[in-house]
């Protein structure tokens, strides 16, 4: 029982409605389920964090388009299950829940991670740490505070950009703790409380999360999947011009979660309408090293290669050799990172040591023919997916991506968060459409991810075909996106 209200940000009715997308599947009586296992399904993938309140019962009923009845019944069987706690006048929020209580999704072996487009270790992974063991002598006798990193690894970092066809230097990288961790250092000192952030849609969900954690405001700008140029330039500079936005936020290499890649032609005018319009803009390059249809360095230039001291790229360590690594950079102007470290002091005082010299090491010469490798690892993956949707669920389509780790596969109907509860319950994970959308929506969309062995891959995939069979034909009430 808890004993005390915790505390933790409010989320209102319509962002939770809006989180939550398409959830109903049947009458009223089982509206009741649907809900309470739609919100769990959330809590499970952290998305509602312990201590969040949620919105008044009236709200929630308003947003949802649903009766207070159906409202009040999803509550109680959350509350049964653990899920939520309430106390009379504070309201409900959400808890732990019982240790007693069967879990939502299986336990164990038995359940596969379909929702985490990341991989295991990169082969060489402990060769790596061997090696740095002995040259971690080097470091023992200093502090062992480096707010902008190890030399070495920024050095190895920085002649990567310069390979790629963007001159850079050691003073223009600093390392951080994951691309994710360097966005909201940026985020922290670009914008503020009300600011507008350009962003693509769909979008990197945490990056959404991170915006609206800074009380700052995501404006999207729509990605066209199927088209022949996905991003919309003209629709950017719109928004830059109309919305003023104070960053952009965009992932133009193997975006995600479509896969898609901007070309050097689409570079160059993203960069011009970028500086014209003098808007600074993160370039997530998380995923750049997973080029499944050749070498990186033969791709397109990196944008800042376009838009100048205006981009900031970020990357990361967790997709192309492991996330337990937890190291990512950015590369910016010396100005931008001088204020950047001096912003850093107030979140953390720079990323493990150790950590950074197994990452140097696997940037040299034995690391980059492992990547190689790696590549060609996950290209089977890719192709072992895409044959095993094709069997399993024939009317879903897609692109193939050139790459990255995920295919983003459109549904002949909008039950993307319905099938993702329905899901669970055969034992695999997966992240609906509407996590990617910045207002949810994006109903007929689901990303599917290959970084799992392919036996694996086709046997979530026939799981999801199970699902979605369960699933098809029901009636969808809330398919809009709901601002």
């Amino acid at each position: 029982m808890e004993s005390m209200i915790p505390l933790g940000g409010r989320i209102s009715g319509p962002r939770l409605a809006a989180m939550l997308g398409s959830w109903r599947q049947g009458g009223s009586r089982q509206g009741a389920a649907d809900l309470a296992a739609a919100i769990e399904l959330q809590v499970l993938d952290g998305q509602l964090p312990l201590g969040t309140r949620l919105p008044a019962e009236r709200e929630l009923a308003e947003a949802l388009g649903a009766s207070r009845t159906l409202i009040g019944a999803a509550l109680d069987r959350l509350r049964e299950n653990g899920f939520v706690a309430s106390r009379r006048g504070a309201g409900s929020w959400i808890a732990a829940p019982g240790r007693g209580r069967e879990p939502l999704v299986p336990a164990g072996d038995d359940l596969i991670d379909f929702a985490h487009a990341s991989p295991a270790a990169i082969p060489g992974m402990a060769a790596a740490v061997d090696a740095a063991r002995g040259r971690l002598a080097d470091y023992l006798g200093e502090h062992g505070y480096a707010e902008r990193g190890l030399l070495v690894l920024r050095e190895a970092i920085a002649r990567r950009y310069t390979e790629r066809g963007l001159p850079t230097t050691a003073a223009q990288v600093m390392v951080t703790n994951g691309a994710h961790h360097a966005f909201v250092l940026v985020l922290r000192m670009l914008a503020g409380p009300g600011d507008r952030v350009l962003v693509e849609q769909p979008t990197y969900p945490n990056a959404s999360e991170a915006i609206r954690a800074a009380h700052a405001i995501p404006v999207p700008v729509a990605l066209d999947p199927a088209g022949a140029r996905s991003w919309d330039i003209a629709g950017i500079d719109a928004a830059l011009r109309q919305a003023s936005p104070r960053l952009a936020y965009l992932v133009v290499d193997f975006q995600n979660p479509t896969g898609l890649r901007l070309d050097a032609e689409g570079r160059e005018r993203l960069g011009a309408v970028l500086a014209r319009a003098r808007t600074p803009v993160v370039v997530d390059e998380t995923l750049v090293e997973l080029d499944l249809e050749g070498d990186p360095l033969d791709g397109p230039p990196p944008l800042a290669a376009f838009a100048g001291d205006l981009a900031i790229c970020v990357g990361s360590a967790s997709k192309s050799h492991w996330g337990g690594l937890r190291l990512g950079w950015i590369r910016a102007s010396e100005d931008l990172l001088g204020r950047l470290v001096s912003a850093r002091y107030a979140v953390d005082l720079g990323s493990p040591v150790f950590e950074q010299v197994v990452f140097a090491e696997l940037l040299g010469e034995e690391g980059w023919a492992a990547m190689a490798r790696r590549r060609e690892e996950f290209r089977g993956y890719r192709d072992a997916l895409a044959g095993a949707v094709k069997w399993h669920l024939p009317d879903w389509t897609f692109t193939p991506p050139k790459g990255g780790l995920s295919l983003w596969c459109r549904m002949p109907e909008p039950v993307s968060s319905r099938l993702a509860v329905a899901a669970a319950s055969h034992g695999v994970q997966v992240a609906p459409g509407s996590r990617f959308g910045v207002h949810g929506g994006m109903e007929r969309w689901i990303r599917l991810p290959f970084a799992l062995p392919p036996e694996k891959i086709h046997e979530a995939v026939r799981r999801l075909s199970v699902a979605a069979a369960s699933v098809q034909g029901t009636p969808a009430s809330l398919d809009a996106p709901i601002a």
